[in-house]
């Protein structure tokens, strides 16, 4: 069957075919002459960046890289959330309002009864979504598949998914693998055998948000990975070990700062624990490393998060052009949990 010219209004038998269609395996690029191909030029090019983006492909080309991660796009189109689910007000504006409005205030909410039940729900349904996305984690399994594993768990509990379009953030889970350290963009990277990644899952569910997040190792990790891994784990406990009415929100630091180091990690200082109720991030700020200026005093009723985020090198980070995916300076593995608590007359409850 013969082939027609490419070019509009021209109908000759064409046979010269483009040679960066035929590098791209684009079919039917087809010119009858070389004047042809030239008038068609502007058109046609158009159809090399539309396959070129369709391709896995690293979007920041200019951009050195920390470490040996690097991001592939193009990212999966936003998930959609069934109209009847509640919505945050940022779901649709990608503005939290209600968050802005209360920003300057150090004022920490005591959670009346209703409210901790309320919490209590949407803590379980995260836990719940935590742990189906981690039970896919394997090598070849890529991040955005783990991110629509999430999504419709979220979603199939009648929940959002949090992050989704919070300050437009592109996915419903945040996925951070090796020098990520928090708010890594789940993307077409598969994951690989060593690796070691980070499941952030935040619900909203009947006004409140519900949030945690676990690190996973990917086949088998090297000696100091899992040491890492577990050190992060520690760090965690030995902070929830502390919550009990009276104890400043400062005081954490020392305590997670002083286990680190002694196994030989850094502490992340950019990021820290954060209030959470109806608001997604609020008071008090919590951070995880020592001689810290935190404000305030914990008292039952307070909701809040502890999520220390441990380094095997320089706790320095920086960010991806993409303005959400924070990694080491140096390249080298971070690991992190947290846990939604509620703080009781007596102590704590572990919500997630």
């Amino acid at each position: 069957m013969s082939k027609v010219c490419l070019t509009e209004g021209c109908e000759k038998a064409a046979t010269l075919q483009c040679p960066t269609c035929i590098k791209l395996k684009i079919e039917g690029s087809f010119f009858c002459s070389q004047e042809c191909f030239k008038k068609s030029w502007g058109q046609h090019k158009l159809a090399h960046k539309a396959k070129l983006e369709s391709e896995p492909h690293n979007p920041f080309p200019n951009y050195r890289y920390t470490g040996d991660l690097q991001a592939v796009y193009p990212l999966s189109p936003m998930r959609q959330v069934p109209k009847e689910i509640m919505r945050p007000d940022y779901a649709e504006t990608s503005i939290p309002i209600s968050e802005q409005n209360v920003r300057a205030s150090s004022n920490i909410k005591v959670l009346n009864a209703e409210e901790i039940d309320g919490m209590r729900k949407v803590c379980k349904i995260s836990r719940e979504v935590l742990d189906i996305g981690a039970a896919a984690i394997r090598p070849g399994i890529t991040t955005d598949e783990i991110d629509e594993i999430i999504h419709n768990a979220t979603i199939e509990r009648g929940a959002y998914p949090s992050p989704l379009n919070y300050y437009k953030f592109p996915k419903s889970v945040c996925t951070s693998v090796n020098e990520v350290i928090c708010h890594g963009i789940p993307d077409k990277r598969p994951l690989k055998e060593g690796d070691i990644v980070n499941l952030d899952v935040s619900c909203y569910y009947n006004g409140f948000h519900g949030d945690l997040n676990e690190t996973y190792l990917v086949g088998n990790v090297d000696e100091k990975g899992r040491q890492l891994v577990q050190c992060a784990k520690e760090c965690l406990e030995k902070a929830i070990a502390m919550v009990k009415p009276g104890v400043r929100y400062r005081d954490f630091g020392k305590v997670i700062e002083e286990h680190a180091k002694k196994n030989g990690f850094s502490v992340v200082r950019t990021f820290c624990g954060h209030g959470i109720n109806q608001l997604f991030h609020c008071a008090p700020n919590v951070p995880h490393y020592a001689n810290n200026k935190a404000i305030g005093v914990i008292k039952a009723g307070h909701c809040f998060t502890i999520e220390p985020m441990i380094c095997e090198g320089s706790w320095r980070d920086e960010l991806w052009p993409d303005n959400w995916t924070a990694v080491t300076c140096d390249g080298k593995r971070s690991a992190q949990f947290e846990h939604t608590l509620l703080v009781t007359e007596t102590g704590v409850e572990i919500l997630t």
